[in-house]
């Protein structure tokens, strides 16, 4: 009788133990919720998203936060600040879906790039920037911007002959 009563215990325990011992969940769902439609944004984020007009209710929620996060800090912003992100907008909504997508693409390498690459495109972009219009279009006609503007190759390991770098035997400009 007392092994019965042990037996039933061990059972019962396993049995509410077994709920501790299962499997988490492999994947969560997180995702944005519902944002705000242009009809019901305030009259402030109406004025500072203005540029966005055509193209709000079709985005993303998750864009539409992001743009939000923006319109909530614009007012502390300095004058010049709030023309600059103003035209910024201007520029993005003139972009299309695919160059959105291109320029998406291009933040996420360049903010992946290590530090000192980072600090050397940003250096060859303020050189590329203070040409004059003429300048930039002779370069990019002769293709010698994106040669400009790309990351620095890395460097030649001992197994790899100075011919096989193509940007060794160019002068950069």
């Amino acid at each position: 009788m007392a092994n019965r009563r042990l037996a039933r215990r061990i059972i019962l325990c396993l049995a509410l133990a077994s709920p501790a011992f299962a499997a988490p969940p492999t994947s969560v769902v997180i995702g944005t919720p519902p944002q705000p439609t242009w009809s019901q944004l305030t009259p402030q984020q109406k004025t500072t998203l203005a540029p966005l007009i055509k193209d709000w209710d079709d985005m993303e929620n998750v864009r539409r936060k992001k743009w939000l996060g923006i319109a909530e800090r614009f007012p502390a912003m300095k004058p010049e600040e709030q023309a600059r992100m103003q035209e910024r907008m201007r520029e993005w909504a003139r972009l299309t879906p695919e160059q959105r997508a291109r320029v998406r693409d291009t933040y996420k390498d360049f903010s992946q790039l290590p530090p000192d690459q980072k600090q050397t495109v940003k250096q060859k972009w303020e050189a590329y920037s203070s040409l004059s219009e003429e300048e930039k279009q002779r370069a990019r006609e002769t293709g010698k911007s994106s040669r400009l503007l790309s990351p620095p190759p890395a460097a030649p390991t001992e197994n790899t002959p100075p011919s096989a770098n193509p940007d060794a035997a160019q002068p950069q400009q």
